[in-house]
C-alpha cells in the first residue's frame, strides 16, 4: 500500500493513540538501482531496506552508525534482535504501531563495493527506496553517529521529502582529530596481508574504534583492578571486553566494508545552510568523536530551524546505544510536534 502526501507528511492525531490500522507489518527487499556516486560515478547498486509498522503510517526513516544495518528491532516477522531494540518497536519511543520504521543496510556494508562512498550516495540510496516503496514524503528522519550525517544529507538533497530530521552525535563534518583515528584504524586494517592478517587487524582496529567511542570515565569506574601478568604477558583489565567487541565485529564484518565506510565517515560534507526543515540536533558533553562545539556550530548554522539537545554521559559517542531513557525522551518530544 503506498502513502500519500498527507499520510506520510503529518505528524499522528495523538503521538500516544495508534494508528487505524491495528496491525504491525514488516517487509524486507532488495531493490536493484542505478546512482551516480559522488566519487566512484554511475553504479549498480544493491540496496537492502527492511520495513515495520502499518502500512498506512507517517514513515520514520532511521539509520545508525556504520555497524547497523537494516533490521532496527525485532517484530513478529524477524524476531532477531535488532540494533536499536531499547527505542523501536511496540510502545517505544518509535512506535511501529503507530509509525512505519524504514531502514537500509549501507552501501558497501556487504564488502562488495570498493570504491570509494559518500554520505551523500547514502542519503540518495535512502531516496531511491522511497521512491521504490511509493513514499512520497518521510515524516521523520532519525540519525545517530553515521546515521545523523546521512540524515543530514538527506535534509539537504532531499529536504521537500522530509517533515523533520533528528540528528544525534552526527555533524555537518568529521572533526579532524576524529579523522586521524579513523586514518589510524584504516591504516592497521591495511597492514594486514594475508586473509588471516586482515582480519586480526580488523579486530585490533576495532578494538581501537572502541576506545573512541567511550570515555576514559567510563574505563576507569568498569576497568580500574591493576594489570595482571598472565601466562608472563601484561594484560590490562580492559582487554577481554576489548577483545570481544573486536570478535564479534569481525564475525559479521567484512575488512573492505570497514575501510570504505570509515572512509565515507571522513568524506562527509554538508552545507547546513542549505537545510530547510525543522531539526533536532543532539550533542553528548563526553562526545570525543563529534565533540560539543561542532555541534553547537551545527544548530548555530541551522538557525531557527534547530533546537539542540545536550547532555552528560560517560558513555561518549556510544550513549545513543547506553542512555535508553534520555534518548527516548528525546525522541518522544521531537517526533510529537517539538522538533524546532
Amino acid at each position: 500500500m503506498s502513502l500519500t502526501d498527507t499520510q506520510a507528511f503529518a505528524a499522528p492525531a495523538s503521538c500516544y493513540a495508534p494508528c487505524e490500522t491495528a496491525a504491525t507489518d514488516a517487509g524486507r527487499g532488495v531493490l536493484l538501482q542505478r546512482l551516480t556516486l559522488r566519487h566512484a560515478g554511475l553504479r549498480e547498486l544493491r540496496i537492502a531496506y527492511e520495513w515495520q509498522g502499518p502500512a498506512d503510517a507517517p514513515v520514520i526513516i532511521v539509520a545508525g552508525g556504520i555497524s547497523a544495518h537494516r533490521h532496527i528491532a525485532a517484530s513478529a516477522a524477524y524476531p532477531e534482535a535488532g540494533w536499536w531494540d531499547a527505542q523501536a518497536g511496540a510502545d517505544r519511543a518509535l512506535d511501529s504501531t503507530r509509525f512505519r520504521l524504514l531502514a537500509i543496510d549501507w552501501l558497501g556494508s556487504d564488502g562488495g563495493l570498493d570504491v570509494a562512498i559518500d554520505s551523500a550516495d547514502q542519503a540518495d540510496a535512502v531516496a531511491a527506496v522511497l521512491d521504490h516503496l511509493d513514499v512520497r514524503r518521510a515524516f521523520a528522519f532519525v540519525g545517530c553517529s553515521y546515521g545523523a550525517m546521512v540524515g543530514l544529507q538527506f535534509a539537504a538533497r532531499h529536504g521537500a521529502r522530509l517533515g523533520r530530521l533528528v540528528a544525534i552525535s552526527g555533524a555537518d563534518r568529521p572533526h579532524p582529530y576524529a579523522s586521524a583515528w579513523r586514518s589510524l584504524q584504516r591504516g592497521i586494517v591495511a597492514l594486514g596481508c594475508s586473509e588471516s592478517g586482515r582480519r586480526e587487524a580488523l579486530s585490533l582496529a576495532r578494538q581501537l574504534a572502541m576506545l573512541s567511542y567511550r570515555t576514559p570515565e567510563e574505563f576507569a569506574a568498569r576497568f580500574d583492578a591493576p594489570v595482571q601478568l598472565v601466562d608472563g604477558v601484561a594484560r590490562c583489565a580492559s582487554a577481554d571486553y576489548l577483545e570481544s567487541c573486536g570478535t564479534r565485529y569481525v564475525a559479521r564484518t567484512a575488512p573492505t566494508a570497514f575501510l570504505r565506510l570509515s572512509e565515507s565517515i571522513d568524506l562527509h560534507a554538508v552545507a547546513a545552510e542549505t537545510i530547510a526543515v525543522p531539526c533536532v540536533v543532539v550533542a553528548i558533553d563526553e562526545d570525543r568523536l563529534v565533540p560539543l562545539h561542532t555541534l553547537e556550530a551545527l544548530a548555530g548554522k541551522l538557525g531557527a530551524r534547530c533546537r539542540l539537545e545536550r547532555f552528560s554521559s560517560p558513555f561518549g559517542h556510544d550513549a545513543f546505544l547506553t542512555e535508553p531513557a534520555r534518548i527516548a525522551a528525546i525522541l518522544t518530544d521531537a517526533l510529537c510536534g517539538g522538533a524546532a
